[in-house]
């Protein structure tokens, strides 16, 4: 096989808590990850010359390449595999930018997944999984996918029960968060409200959808939400348009309302639209299919 098609999806955090900071100086976290059919379709090619060529077909620009994600995973597996050929990657964006989506995460690791297959490197998912956390503390689950306990630094994986069917209004305000500087100015001591992901994790194992949406929290929000106001204000409308209940994904700052109903979510998001308090809205579900 000489090239392949991947579709790395998104995934939003339906809890996110800081337990306090290790002695490395990272955030201790607790979180419920889970997985949303919203996706970037990656394209590979393998090459003779060995060199890594990244495009991307999109009005996004990669900035500077070496930073950038894809590059760095595919030059890991480069290194670490010791892979004489080179690699041609083209990536289409559709998962909003620096939105709390884990987009360049999720890029990341379906490059990892495909140059494994590529170049038949017979690395296991649980292995990918352990050299993945070099480059970045989401990636881990991007490789795994579905619904998961997230703790440590995002690293320690435990996966739980699918979420029952609703449908999710996704909507990234026009602004760009960075999520370094959002941990920077978070004071985990000064945290007051920390999510039920304990009764969360129950709620998902009864199929309990109104017991998941009772308890969605993002502790992250506290710092997010005072540098951005549209970010509640999204909250709330979705709210007052039918959803159960709505959360800031992340960093932020993206934010999701789950409705039961698909008719409902693509209401709000027609009356969210002409508000033109959100840049990028779309109407999707979860996710908790094999990574294709």
């Amino acid at each position: 096989m000489d090239k392949m098609r991947c579709e790395a999806r998104a995934k939003i955090n339906l809890g996110l808590d800081i337990c306090g900071r290790l002695d490395n100086g990272y955030h201790k976290v607790k979180m419920v990850m889970q997985t949303v059919d919203i996706y970037d379709v990656l394209e590979f090619k393998k090459r003779k010359e060995p060199d890594i060529i990244l495009s991307v077909d999109s009005n996004d620009t990669l900035g500077d390449i070496s930073n950038n994600l894809i590059f760095r995973a595919a030059k890991l597996m480069v290194e670490r595999f010791s892979i004489k050929e080179g690699i041609e990657i083209s990536l289409k964006k559709n998962i909003p930018v620096a939105a709390g989506m884990a987009g360049g995460s999720t890029d990341a690791a379906a490059t990892m997944i495909a140059m494994n297959e590529l170049f038949e490197l017979g690395q296991s998912k649980e292995q990918l999984m352990e050299l993945a956390v070099r480059l970045g503390a989401d990636i881990p689950f991007c490789i795994m996918g579905g619904t998961a306990l997230a703790e440590g630094i995002g690293e320690e994986l435990t996966p739980l029960p699918k979420p029952p069917k609703a449908y999710i209004l996704i909507a990234k305000p026009p602004v760009m968060v960075s999520t370094k500087e959002v941990y920077e100015r978070l004071d985990s001591k000064e945290i007051t409200f920390h999510p039920d992901i304990d009764g969360m994790i129950k709620a998902l194992e009864e199929g309990n959808l109104t017991g998941i949406t009772d308890r969605l929290g993002n502790v992250l929000e506290t710092v997010t939400v005072s540098v951005h106001p549209v970010i509640e204000e999204i909250k709330t409308f979705m709210k007052e348009h039918g959803a159960i209940n709505a959360l800031m994904s992340g960093s932020g700052p993206t934010v999701f309302g789950i409705f039961e109903k698909e008719e409902s979510a693509r209401e709000a998001a027609i009356a969210l639209e002409a508000t033109k308090k959100a840049a990028q809205i779309q109407v999707t579900e979860f996710y908790n299919e094999e990574r294709q």
